[in-house]
C-alpha cells in the first residue's frame, strides 16, 4: 500500500450530512471484488445532476474531500473506500465517521481526518470563495492547511502508523514471515499426517474494466443462458 505522509491537491466541499456507503456507491456495483476501477460509480446517483460538486470543473480533481458529519454510515462494504481512492480521493476530513468505515480508510490507504464543525464550516468557505482551491494535508504534524489557515485534526495512533508507513493487512501478516515459515515447518515435522499448506497461486493479470463498463455488460457467459 502506498505510504501516506502529506497530501497536497484541490479540496472539494461536500455541504452533506449523514453521507451513507450506498451513496457513496450502490450496490449494483458490488460485483467486483477487485479493488480497482470503482471511480465511475463513486456518488452515482448524485453524478446525474449537472450541479453537483464533483460536475463542476473546478473540483474534478479533487485529492482532499470536506463532508458533514456521520459520513460512511450503513453498511459496511469495504467497496466505498475503494471507489473514493479510485476517484484520487486520498483524504476525508468530517466531523464524524461511521466505525467500520473509519477502519476500512485505514487498510485502504485513505485518510479519515476527524475536525470538528466549526473548523469544517470555515474549510467550505475557503473553497467555496476559491474553487480549484489546493489543501495540504500533513499526516505528521496532524494539520490541515488551506490558504492562509491550518487546522489540527484527530487521527488514531495506530491509523496514523499504519498509513504513514503504507502498511495494509497483508503488509502486517508479513512482518511475521519468518515465524510463520518456521511454525509451517515445525508443523510438516511433527504432524506429518496432517494436510500441508499449498503454495500461493497467482493468477494472470486480466484489464480491469471501469464500473460504468461493468453495468452494462451483457454479454458473458450467462448472457447465452437462455
Amino acid at each position: 500500500m502506498e505510504k501516506l505522509t502529506v497530501v497536497t491537491g484541490v479540496g472539494v466541499p461536500l455541504r452533506r450530512s449523514n453521507v451513507d456507503t450506498d451513496q457513496i456507491i450502490p450496490a449494483v456495483f458490488l460485483k467486483r471484488v477487485t479493488k480497482s476501477g470503482f471511480d465511475d460509480a463513486l456518488f452515482y446517483a448524485w453524478r446525474r445532476d449537472p450541479d453537483f460538486v464533483l460536475n463542476q470543473e473546478p473540483y474534478r480533481n479533487g485529492k482532499i474531500l470536506v463532508a458533514g458529519p456521520d459520513f460512511g454510515i450503513g453498511s459496511s462494504r469495504e467497496h466505498a473506500v475503494w471507489a473514493l481512492h479510485d476517484y484520487g480521493f486520498r483524504v476525508v476530513i468530517a466531523p464524524r465517521f461511521a466505525d467500520i468505515f473509519y477502519g476500512n480508510t485505514a487498510k485502504n490507504g485513505v485518510l479519515a481526518a476527524i475536525m470538528p464543525m466549526e473548523s469544517i464550516e470555515l474549510l467550505w468557505k475557503l473553497l467555496e470563495e476559491e474553487p480549484g482551491r489546493e489543501m495540504t494535508v500533513d499526516l505528521g504534524e496532524r494539520t490541515v492547511t488551506c490558504g492562509d489557515v491550518t487546522l489540527p485534526f484527530e487521527v488514531g495512533d495506530y491509523v496514523r502508523w499504519r498509513l504513514m508507513n503504507g502498511y495494509d493487512d497483508i503488509d502486517l501478516t508479513l512482518h511475521h514471515e519468518d515465524d510463520i515459515i518456521a511454525y509451517e515447518k515445525m508443523r510438516a515435522e511433527k504432524f506429518p499426517f496432517k494436510p500441508t499448506t499449498l503454495p500461493a497461486r497467482h493468477l494472470p493479470e486480466e484489464p480491469i474494466a471501469s464500473a460504468r463498463e461493468q453495468e452494462y455488460d451483457w454479454t458473458g457467459p450467462l448472457a447465452d443462458r437462455n
